[in-house]
């Protein structure tokens, strides 16, 4: 099914057009242009069409909430492709004025690519060691940051909304800002088992494989051997300023085909999710790619 999906978005690398090294300070700030979609309000009413609730995986050991957003005119009699939704980490702010909490509940990527329509939206947390509570900062404990509660628990997650919320099993998209855009090769792709879950990918600024980061497994090595796992599945790469040109240098040299990747600046300065929020063509392309993912299915 995903093969369809492969021949439709086909993007070569050489037909990029790379920005210069001026970009990123000569990119706009996305605060310029009025945002015109705003995210719905987290709160604790039962799940329902065009609602964003705090949910909690029935009779499971996890106290940690999910986030979940059921689209306009949702209901349970068909299934409903799934947008997962990864969010940074906390305790970041930049001299843009950027900021991150690293919580799921500021998570806006999903609501701003998808408008509230079509997808059940879905925004997850990071959790710590033993799974007792939630990781503002990558996932599990320093210094070895195992991911292996966090995975059990994104699993219980994805079974809960298929089981109850009609979640579509044969079309998850999996997404992520900054942390979470790491994390949807370098969790997403961390086993086999994990990686079987996804149908395609969409990570916003940074990529597994690109730079060390502080956890256990971040080498090129490893990174390489995750991103094996991908396996032909799409992805809608993006990233601030000239972070996308760092990203075609890696992926390139890893030698893996990559005619199912499309990479895109988002055409703005600033290192948040919020630039989802406004008209702008790289937002436009990435809404046409969910669109071929969703209706591939």
């Amino acid at each position: 099914m995903w093969r369809a999906v492969i021949s439709l978005i086909a993007v070569a690398f050489a037909g990029l057009t790379p920005q210069p090294l001026s970009a990123q300070s000569a990119s706009p700030d996305f605060r310029t242009i009025p945002a015109d979609l705003a995210v719905p309000e987290v709160n604790s009413d039962s799940p329902a069409a065009g609602r964003r609730c705090l949910v909690s995986v029935p009779e499971s050991r996890w106290k940690t909430p999910y986030i979940l957003y059921l689209p306009d005119g949702w209901t349970p009699t068909r299934a409903w492709p799934v947008l997962v939704e990864l969010p940074g980490n906390g305790g970041y702010r930049d001299a843009l004025g950027d900021e991150c909490t690293g919580l799921p509940q500021d998570c806006h990527m999903g609501y701003g690519l998808t408008e509230g329509k079509n997808w059940i939206w879905v925004c997850l947390p990071f959790l710590n060691g033993d799974g007792s509570k939630l990781a503002p900062q990558w996932w599990g404990d320093a210094p070895e940051h195992d991911p292996a509660e966090t995975l059990r628990y994104w699993q219980a997650v994805l079974g809960d909304v298929q089981t109850r919320f009609a979640g579509n099993r044969d079309c998850v998209v999996l997404a992520g800002f900054s942390r979470g855009a790491i994390a949807c090769n370098a969790l997403g792709l961390h086993d086999e088992t994990t990686a079987a879950l996804w149908t395609a990918f969409l990570p916003c600024s940074h990529y597994d494989g690109v730079r060390s980061w502080p956890f256990a497994g971040s080498d090129r090595e490893s990174a390489l051997r995750r991103l094996h796992r991908l396996d032909g599945r799409p992805q809608f790469i993006c990233g601030e300023g000239t972070q996308t040109e760092e990203t075609q240098k890696y992926l390139r040299s890893t030698g893996v085909r990559h005619e199912a990747i499309t990479i895109m600046p988002t055409g703005f300065r600033n290192h948040s999710d919020l630039w989802t929020l406004r008209p702008c063509d790289t937002r436009t392309k990435a809404r046409a790619w969910l669109e071929t993912v969703r209706t591939s299915k």
